[in-house]
Formats: C-alpha cells, structure tokens, sequence
C-alpha cells in the first residue's frame, strides 16, 4: 500500500489493510478530481446537510448515500470507541453528547479529510494521542466559560 499510495494510510487509527485496499478501490489514487478535503467529505455523503428556508436551518441531516467508501470510513469509525488515540477521544465525546450515529458520521468525516490530505499533498498522520486531545478541548472550554462570563460581567478565578 505504501508503495501504491506513497504514504502509511495503515497509521491513521481504525484504518486496516482490508479498509485501504476498499477506500483505494472505491475512491482510487488521483485525489485531484476534488479540490479540496470539504468536497471529498461532500461526495462521500460524510458532510452534514444545511437545509435552510426563509434564514430558519429546518435540518442538519446528511442526506442518505450508497458510497461503499462511505460505508467503509463509518465501519473504520466505529471501531475507534477504545482506541486510546485523538480520534477515539473524539468519538467518545461526540458520541456522549450527540448519540452514536451522529459521532460515527462526524469521525468517519474526520477520517476522510485526514485520507485526503494524506493522498493529496503526501503528508504523514502524526498520532497525538488522547492526553493531547484531551487537553486541547479542556482548555478552549476554559477559554469559551471565560468569553461567556466576560459577556455576563464577571471574571472567572482558577482555584489551586
């Protein structure tokens, strides 16, 4: 695979031989028929819908797809509930607040921006794991209470 592609889709965590060999049956080798990671998520049918009528949203519903790729990155997504990784902490998240559907979509949305970045412009996955996920997401929720209280007039202290 790595001499096909160019790059380890094999270290994107829920990616295994069997998924790559699908993804690269399905989507193939030139990523240039997409300009860019939103449109490839949009083809896939992985991209939240936006129906809007008279400036109210009615629905945020992906519309239903027959995309076996698609298919293939909700099953890779899926199984990232106990993956100690980034991607797993994400998922795990998601799937507290929105429910289990909804974050398989949103991480099998996350998977094909990383696959397309990899396939497009050559770059390697670099895992950050879950401590880092962690962190970066409990400090820009200390950063959103902050902005909130400061719209409210009041000042948020740390305690020690």
């Amino acid at each position: 695979m790595h001499r096909l592609t160019g790059v380890d889709l094999l270290a994107v965590p829920g990616i295994n031989t069997v998924t790559a060999m699908q993804l690269m049956g399905e989507i193939g080798l030139d990523m240039t028929r997409w300009n860019n990671a939103k449109q490839f998520a949009s083809w896939l049918g992985l991209c939240p819908g936006n129906k809007v009528s008279g400036g109210k949203r009615l629905s945020g519903k992906t519309k239903p797809s027959n995309n076996r790729a698609a298919a293939t990155l909700r099953m890779a997504a899926s199984t990232l509930y106990r993956s100690p990784t980034a991607l797993g902490a994400y998922l795990r998240r998601l799937k507290a607040h929105k429910g289990p559907m909804k974050a398989i979509t949103a991480t099998a949305h996350k998977l094909a921006k990383i696959i397309y970045n990899m396939l497009r412009h050559g770059t390697e996955y670099m895992e950050a794991g879950q401590q880092y996920y962690e962190e970066q997401y409990r400090d820009r929720s200390i950063r959103n209470l902050k902005k909130r209280a400061a719209e409210f007039g009041l000042n948020l202290v740390e305690m020690t």
